[in-house]
């Protein structure tokens, strides 16, 4: 989606939250821009052409092994009758080994080979055990089989009066009062409820045996539950719609409220990663004013300020929910108390372009726990059509827009040159504080002292990096004179080498002790001749 920073505000334009196929509903980025029935469309085109290269790979293979083994076979001797069976038994084995290999692209082979199998070696004396597994074998093939039509109602099976303890695990207080709550909902549908209820414990049977499946698959097999239960109510049982999408809402409240501890932010993903990234993010642009948004709120208004308030705590309270409807509720209470407080602010109806940078502000300031695995699992799980339609469809579309934002969001979304973008990330500095002049009459005095003293020590702080700066570039030109004048003095002394001689011995006197020369004969004595 186009996001574009202007100078009145963050805009949106309304198209760009629809879907890009043009089918008149909500889009999502985690959809890559369809709606949730078109990217099912898209997702089952791209599996059934894995599934089909798969596939043609499979027969390619099988055939170049038999045709390898063909030619070994062709350079043998003749044939006999031994020959023959053996190769009679060896193209029953390719034929299984064929068979195995197609099974691993088809999704219920399993099942239907289990059904195969009941139906050709049944039990004598256990009829109704009989009928009961195959209606089990069936249901899980049509949960698990993309085109799937729920069971005729000649061969439904019968309510069990005991529940299956591989649905009932260790329920907490809130799974036993939404299982009493759902009974006591469906029995106002009377046969209808029956049925649903029946549908649901298959459903929740089934995916407890199927915890190896990846979250999409998950996410899809509810789908496509949804989806038969909703048609299932309306062409066969005739439920009007409102009934019907009533009846959804209790479907999607017990289900979840079960599966939710093995969907929500499974470890197979990296929903947590992607939760600790964003709220590291948001924790780095805690720096970021109502001003750089172009927020219309005034939160000096005590009722503008309370109205903030109830949205943050609408937003963190999300995480809180298990049910995705229950999700989307908080977020359009969240996005309710937003429209509120821009209409107090500007005495006028908000409009869609004051909406977003006043949610994308209330995230930034409540900085909600596990924002991203909230919105997977809303993506994944709540019913398609509360997000394809509706004000929680449109709220929610919005959520994920200001998420997308605040992972891009750059100085030029703020108006801002790169420098100061990057001194306010890093924590060098933090935008100035609001002038004392500029309060209203109602502010307390403390209130004002205490941004005079903050914009005070924000001063301090900005003039000792300075100093900071400059004595810290004093130090690298000292050393890098003295490093210079070292090499000049060393270039001189290699070119012009200096010599110091030794000083030379003074000659001695003559009438002086010659110590040295100790044994030469002693000089001669003058002599007197007569004569």
């Amino acid at each position: 989606m186009n996001l574009k920073s202007e100078r009145r505000g963050i805009h949106v334009d309304q198209s760009e939250l629809l879907c890009k196929k043009g089918c008149g509903y909500y889009g999502n980025p985690a959809w890559q821009g369809f709606c949730s029935k078109c990217w099912r469309e898209e997702y089952h085109k791209a599996r059934q052409k894995q599934i089909q290269e798969d596939w043609e790979l499979a027969e390619r293979l099988q055939r170049e092994e038999e045709e390898a083994y063909a030619s070994s076979q062709s350079t043998q001797g003749a044939q006999s009758l031994t020959f023959s069976k053996f190769e009679e038994k060896k193209t029953n084995e390719k034929t299984r080994k064929v068979t195995t290999v197609k099974k691993f692209f088809t999704a219920s082979s399993r099942a239907g080979a289990k059904k195969a199998a009941q139906e050709k070696t049944p039990k004598q004396g256990q009829p109704g055990r009989e009928r009961n597994a195959d209606n089990i074998l069936r249901d899980l093939k049509e949960i698990f089989t993309p085109s799937w039509e729920l069971a005729s109602p000649s061969e439904e099976i019968q309510e069990a009066k005991a529940p299956s303890p591989s649905i009932h695990r260790q329920a907490s207080i809130e799974t036993d009062r939404v299982s009493k709550e759902f009974i006591e909902f469906i029995r106002t549908y009377q046969k209808p409820g029956q049925d649903i209820y029946k549908q649901c414990k298959l459903f929740l049977d089934t995916v407890s045996h199927k915890r190896d499946l990846s979250i999409e698959e998950q996410s899809e097999c509810a789908q496509d539950f949804y989806q038969n239960v909703a048609d299932r109510l309306q062409t066969r049982w005739k439920v009007p719609p409102e009934k019907v999408e009533k009846a959804m809402d209790e479907v999607e409240k017990y289900i979840m409220t079960r599966q939710y501890k093995y969907v929500f932010c499974p470890e197979t993903t990296d929903d947590e990663k992607k939760d600790l990234a964003v709220q590291k993010r948001i924790r780095a642009l805690h720096w970021v004013t109502p001003q750089m948004l172009c927020v219309p709120v005034s939160e000096e208004i005590p009722e503008v300020s309370d109205m903030v308030v109830k949205a943050i705590t609408d937003i963190i309270e999300m995480d809180s929910k298990r049910v995705p409807r229950d999700k989307l509720a908080c977020i359009t209470k969240c996005s309710k108390h937003i429209f509120n407080a821009i209409k107090i602010t500007k005495n006028e109806p908000a409009s869609a372009d004051d909406f977003l940078p006043t949610l994308i502000y209330i995230v930034l300031k409540g900085n909600p726990p596990r924002l991203q695995s909230n919105i997977q699992y809303i993506t994944r799980f709540c019913n398609p059509s509360r997000l394809m339609t509706g004000e929680d469809g449109y709220y929610f579309t919005n959520l994920c827009c200001a998420v997308a934002f605040i992972e891009k969001l750059d100085a030029q979304s703020l108006n801002l040159s790169q420098e100061d973008f990057d001194r306010f990330m890093t924590g060098q500095t933090s935008p100035k504080k609001q002038e004392s002049d500029s309060f209203s009459p109602d502010v307390c005095l403390g209130v004002k002292q205490m941004c005079k003293s903050l914009d005070l020590l924000s001063q301090l702080n900005e003039r000792q990096e300075r100093i900071v700066s400059e004595a810290k570039k004093l130090e690298k030109d000292l050393i890098d004179w003295t490093d210079g004048i070292t090499k000049e003095v060393e270039d001189i002394v290699e070119k012009y080498p200096l010599e110091i001689k030794p000083k030379s011995q003074a000659l001695a006197a003559i009438d002086s002790e010659n110590v040295e020369n100790d044994k030469l004969p002693p000089p001669l004595q003058p002599q007197v001749y007569a004569g």
